[in-house]
């Protein structure tokens, strides 16, 4: 099976040709692809060595998969295309997931949906990703109502931009600012940039799309924030739902979640952080505990390596079901 990288170079490109090696995805030709300064670079794949190529050439050599992930114009203008080529692609990018007529996919809650006809499938905001896996195997126990979300993101959501501006700082040399302001002993409560209704597109990215994959009745608002961490977003998550929950309960259904790691043991101060979710694909689940100003409502932590379940895991999760089920 041939499968391209588009965007191969980028942190995110470069972590989906990680994640495919690792999990062994059954790849017959790698097709790294990048933009035409990057075009015959060289990428080590299981041992061997790879050219990147253009788009053109990349659709000329009939991958069964291209993963995109290399911002939403450049999927705007190439997904159509490669899928005219009856290619699947499967998009990291913002460009398709509020499209109606495309479905936007949580390998571990709405894969079962897809088809063969599906021939541009959207992979959420990595910020969403975590929070839902978490979330929706409670939702189907006791139906949430409402979602207050405030995140604490990783630079590397940013891109090699932003790494550098974080590491510059550090060592107190000027660079290129990924930011309007220093990132390093600092926060910035702002990620994309504001809509009319005063919210950022992140923000509203997780309340759109949150509704889009579990469901159009959840109210959810969320507040956004840049800190200098590498290794994955966290969340404070504060879940109302319609029916009463037991808080053992709570803790049996994570444990047995699907692609959840519950670490919820402040005794011994076990909890979730970014460094140690890096590099791994689970969503750690911790602060469990009851919201005493209201009834029938749960906090808890959320965290997990953005680069990884956040964006080129779960797109190497919908290929893999993909191939699995034979639907390409």
């Amino acid at each position: 099976m041939k499968v391209a990288v588009v965007g191969a170079t980028g942190l995110v490109g470069t972590k989906m040709i990680q994640v495919l090696e690792e999990r062994n995805f059954p790849i017959t030709e790698l097709i790294p692809v990048a933009s035409e300064r990057s075009v015959g670079k060289e990428i080590s794949y299981k041992g061997k060595i790879f050219k990147v190529v253009s788009m053109q050439t990349a659709i000329d050599m009939k991958p069964a998969i291209a993963l995109f992930s290399a911002g939403g114009s450049t999927s705007l203008e190439w997904a159509p295309k490669f899928a005219a080529a009856g290619i699947t692609v499967i998009d990291n990018s913002s460009a398709w997931r509020m499209d109606a007529t495309k479905k936007l996919v949580v390998s571990e809650i709405n894969a079962s949906l897809l088809s063969a006809a599906d021939k541009i499938i959207a992979n959420p905001n990595c910020s969403t990703i975590q929070m839902v896996v978490a979330l929706n195997p409670l939702h189907k126990k006791y139906k949430i109502q409402r979602i207050v979300v405030s995140t604490y993101q990783s630079v590397t959501g940013t891109g090699v931009k932003a790494v550098d501006q974080l590491m510059n700082e550090r060592k107190g040399i000027k660079g290129e600012m990924a930011y309007p302001y220093p990132i390093d002993l600092n926060v910035i409560p702002q990620i994309d940039v504001f809509t009319d209704n005063g919210y950022t597109k992140e923000e509203m990215k997780m309340v759109n799309e949150t509704k889009k994959i579990m469901d159009h009745n959840i109210r959810v608002t969320a507040t956004t924030v840049r800190i200098p961490v590498m290794g994955g977003h966290s969340e404070s998550v504060n879940v109302e739902f319609e029916n009463e929950f037991e808080m053992e309960e709570v803790r049996n259904i994570l444990q047995n979640a699907p692609g959840v790691l519950l670490v919820d043991d402040v005794k011994n101060l076990k909890y979730p952080m970014p460094m140690d979710a890096r590099d791994k694909d689970d969503v750690f689940v911790g602060r469990l505990r009851r919201d005493e100003t209201q009834a029938k409502t749960l906090n808890m932590w959320i965290v997990s390596d953005n680069l990884r379940k956040g964006a080129a895991t779960n797109a190497i999760q919908i290929a893999e079901y993909l191939a699995e089920k034979k639907l390409i």
